[in-house]
C-alpha cells in the first residue's frame, strides 16, 4: 500500500490530473459522440444498421508537452432486427491512454451486447428499454525508470537520477478482465424529437491494479448517470441538450450544456445539419470540494450518414496559471451504413 501512496504522488506531479491512478478511468468532453464507452446498452441503438466511430483527446499539451494525455477509442456496432420492432446489438471496442513522464498507459478491446425491447407506442412515435453489457480485457504499463522519488531530491530544486531509490515493484505491466453493465430509456416523439436517460456500472469485477504481486489494490467500480435529447423549436432550429455525471471512488465529474442544431436545406434525403455547444465540467480535485474544471466549446456537422465533431476545453480550475487556461481539444467521427432496410425511426441521433 505504500508503494501505491508513493506512486500516487510521483504521478499527480507529473500530471495524470483530477484522476487518481486508481480511478484512471478515459472520459470525452463529447460523451454524445462516443456511444460504447459512455453506456454498454447503447450498443446498436441507431437509426442505421451499421455504426463506426473514432474519437481522439489530447490534454495538457501546455503543461506537459512531449507528455501530455493521449486518448484514441474506435468501435463498431450493429443493430440486428428481432421479430416487428425490436432489436439485438452487438460491437466492439478498442481504446489506449497514455499520460504524463512515467508513460502510465491503459489498452482495452472490449465486446458490448444490448437488447431493445419495444415497451409502447406505434410507427414513428415509441418507446424503448435497452438493456447492455460489455465484457473484456485490459492491460496496465508504466514506465518506473522515469519515476522520481524523494530521496533523489538534491535540496536546490532538482533530482540527482543517480542515486538509487528505495521503492522497487514487482511487474511493469499487467492485464486484467473489466465487465460493465447498463440501462437505458428512450422516448421517440417524431424523426427530429426525442429524449433518453439511461446508467451504467463499470468495472463489476474490480479488478487488481497493483503492480506488486504481493498486494491487491481493487479498481474503484465507476457509475455513470446521463441524459439528452432532441427538441426543435422551428422547422430549421433545435436544442440538443446533455448531461452525465460520472462516480468513481473520490473522484466526481460532472459535463452538462446544450447544442444549438441547425438544418441546412430542406432535402431529407440529403440530410446535413450543424451544431454548436456550450458546455461545463464540474470536478473535485484530490478529495476537495467539487469546482468548475473546464468549459468546453464544441462543433458538430452532420451531412447524410456521417457525422464530425470538434470540442475545446477551456480550463478554469485551479490549474489555470499552469496551463494558461488552455485544457483539451477532440476529434470524434462517426459514420454510418444504413442499408436498404428502412424500419421506422425508433431511436435518437447519436
Amino acid at each position: 500500500m505504500k508503494k501505491l501512496k508513493h506512486l500516487l504522488i510521483i504521478c499527480c506531479f507529473v500530471g495524470l490530473g483530477s484522476f487518481g491512478l486508481n480511478a484512471q478511468d478515459i472520459h470525452f468532453s463529447q460523451f454524445y459522440l462516443s456511444p460504447l464507452n459512455l453506456n454498454p446498452a447503447m450498443t446498436g441503438v441507431m437509426n442505421c444498421n451499421v455504426r463506426l466511430v473514432a474519437n481522439y483527446r489530447n490534454q495538457w499539451a501546455s503543461v506537459l508537452n512531449a507528455n501530455a494525455f493521449n486518448t484514441y477509442s474506435v468501435s463498431y456496432d450493429q443493430r440486428i432486427a428481432v421479430g416487428r420492432h425490436d432489436f439485438f446489438g452487438v460491437g466492439g471496442t478498442f481504446w489506449g491512454d497514455r499520460a504524463g513522464e512515467l508513460d502510465f498507459a491503459t489498452l482495452q478491446g472490449k465486446l458490448s451486447f444490448s437488447y431493445s425491447k419495444k415497451m409502447g407506442g406505434y410507427r414513428k412515435k415509441a418507446h424503448y428499454l435497452v438493456l447492455g453489457a460489455n465484457a473484456g480485457i485490459s492491460q496496465r504499463s508504466i514506465d518506473f525508470l522515469n519515476a522520481r522519488y524523494g530521496n533523489q531530491h538534491d535540496g536546490n530544486g532538482g533530482f540527482d537520477e543517480t542515486m538509487a531509490s528505495f521503492e522497487t515493484f514487482d511487474n511493469t505491466n499487467f492485464l486484467f478482465a473489466d465487465v460493465a453493465a447498463g440501462l437505458l430509456w428512450f422516448t421517440v416523439f417524431d424523426e427530429d424529437n426525442n429524449f433518453y436517460i439511461g446508467g451504467a456500472f463499470d468495472h463489476l469485477n474490480r479488478a487488481n491494479q497493483s503492480f506488486d504481486d504481493e498486494e491487491f489494490e481493487a479498481l474503484y467500480s465507476k457509475f455513470t448517470a446521463h441524459a439528452g435529447g432532441e427538441f426543435m423549436v422551428s422547422n430549421t432550429m433545435g436544442l440538443v441538450p446533455g448531461i452525465i455525471m460520472l462516480r468513481q471512488g473520490p473522484s466526481f465529474e460532472l459535463n452538462t450544456g446544450t447544442s444549438l442544431k441547425f438544418l441546412l436545406g430542406g432535402n431529407r434525403r440529403q440530410y446535413q445539419a450543424f451544431q454548436i455547444g456550450a458546455w461545463m465540467r464540474l470536478s473535485n480535485h484530490f478529495e476537495k470540494t467539487t469546482t468548475a474544471d473546464a468549459f468546453i466549446l464544441s462543433t458538430r456537422f452532420d451531412y447524410n450518414d456521417f457525422s464530425i465533431g470538434f470540442s475545446y476545453d477551456i480550463n478554469v480550475s485551479s490549474l489555470r496559471p499552469a496551463s494558461n487556461s488552455n485544457g483539451a481539444f477532440e476529434f470524434a467521427l462517426v459514420y454510418k451504413i444504413c442499408g436498404p432496410e428502412k424500419r421506422n425511426v425508433y431511436c435518437p441521433n447519436f
